[in-house]
């Protein structure tokens, strides 16, 4: 466990530089049962990242110099298994304290040492001080929450508390294979598996306790996958205007669900998923051959037409870069690595996207426009404000039964125990 301890300060210091995401946690070579622990660490820190922050601020008499981030690291790594994982006192102090000698900084040591140790005996009294503080006590930047009150003051906190927590573990039955919903629940329940079906997913299962994919039954060969269930709602919105053989664009489709899940339902379509980056394409190209199915894979940017042959789309999804807001349970490191700059960046990038990708579309042909955002600026203010420069586009209306009316379009939000913030809106292009 002591070098799950030593990745997971060295992971943590680049994202709290600002270096990386959690993502790449995916390249990090530990045996499987220090995996899972490393996980864990790295997800919980980044997950109660401003609490510990403010905690670690009580402890040191001067902050750690910028070279010394994954000392800090190694500090928050102990609070956290002090304050919110069954790991032993003396273990949490004395193996995170003892990996600074690994990472080559022993006279840490006795300091990692000292404040957690203080940690541990004036447990009360830091985290009363630490639920004084705003940021500390909600686990959420300053500048996010203003976001959120301002945009949404009946749900922001409700946001903020699913935010918060570990994200459910959600299925995708493959609807091209011979199975019901119910058979493969049963299949779960045969391997001991607790899950129920999702309410608005007509293919979606939510697990009651998370499990690593090997055991679930037939995965391997395609009989499920997994993903949430408010990304599964796409392909239900844009069914009723997909023909058997549809021309179809799939826009920043990586890492492939959506693709994958609209393949599954609709047999007959002509599937161009496109994306910009080729290392992504690849994992699009794995999730469809598991999945065995096909489509025609390109890379291309999406804000231009550089790509595209000419031949008009019947029906196109853009999933648009976006701040991730509504998935923050799963990436928690977006509360320290998004800042409030970047919001106008991306409302300026999926302006682009939404021009260039309509002018690809036929007419009489529909476009879906999705985010995991919960930010109007990307999501209710973009279909405004591309509505009212697009005079061949109107809104059409979405059959959700979840989320509520934003703009032309239906927010969803974060669900504790439920499915992801969400935002879809449905623009239909005028017949010449």
């Amino acid at each position: 466990m002591s070098q799950a301890r030593v990745q997971a300060a060295r992971t943590l210091a680049q994202v709290l530089r600002g270096q990386a995401s959690l993502a790449a946690m995916t390249t990090v070579d530990l045996p499987p049962r220090d995996h899972g622990f490393y996980k864990a660490l790295c997800f919980g820190v980044c997950r109660e990242l401003p609490r510990l922050e403010h905690l670690a601020g009580q402890l040191l008499k001067q902050p750690f110099k910028v070279k010394d981030q994954d000392i800090q690291a190694l500090l928050l790594l102990g609070l956290y298994q002090l304050y919110y994982m069954r790991v032993p006192p003396h273990a949490a102090v004395g193996e995170t304290a003892g990996a600074a000698r690994t990472l080559k900084k022993p006279w840490a040591t006795r300091v990692l040492n000292g404040c957690l140790r203080r940690a541990d005996r004036e447990r009360d009294a830091l985290l009363a001080a630490a639920d004084q503080d705003m940021e500390a006590s909600l686990r959420h930047p300053a500048w996010l929450v203003d976001t959120l009150k301002q945009a949404w003051p009946a749900h922001w906190e409700t946001i903020v508390a699913a935010n918060n927590e570990a994200p459910p573990m959600t299925l995708r039955i493959n609807a091209r294979s011979d199975q019901t919903r119910d058979a493969y629940l049963a299949r779960l329940s045969e391997q001991s598996i607790d899950a129920t079906a999702t309410p608005f997913s007509r293919d979606g299962i939510t697990l009651a306790v998370p499990c690593d994919v090997d055991s679930l039954p037939g995965f391997e060969d395609g009989d499920v996958s997994v993903q949430d269930e408010a990304a599964q709602l796409a392909e239900s919105l844009l069914a009723p205007h997909l023909s058997e053989s549809c021309h179809f664009l799939d826009a920043c489709c990586a890492p492939g669900g959506k693709t994958a899940h609209l393949l599954e339902r609709h047999a007959g379509l002509n599937m161009i998923a496109l994306d910009n980056d080729g290392a992504r394409l690849t994992r699009v190209s794995d999730t469809l051959t598991r999945l065995g199915l096909e489509a025609e894979l390109c890379e291309g940017d999406a804000t231009t037409t550089d790509w595209w042959n000419g031949t008009a789309f019947d029906a196109i999804l853009c999933d648009a870069p976006c701040s991730g807001t509504g998935v923050i349970r799963r990436h928690p490191d977006i509360k320290h690595l998004r800042q409030p700059e970047d919001l106008t960046g991306l409302a300026t990038l999926q302006g682009e996207m939404l021009d260039s990708l309509w002018s690809t579309l036929a007419p009489g042909g529909v476009l879906l426009y999705a985010t995991c955002s919960v930010i109007p600026a990307e999501n209710a203010t973009q279909i405004d404000r591309f509505l009212a420069r697009t005079a061949s586009a109107s809104a059409l209306p979405l059959p959700l039964e979840c989320g509520e009316p934003a703009g032309a379009g239906r927010q969803l939000f974060p669900q504790t125990g439920g499915h992801d913030g969400f935002f879809y809106a449905l623009l239909h292009k005028a017949a010449n």
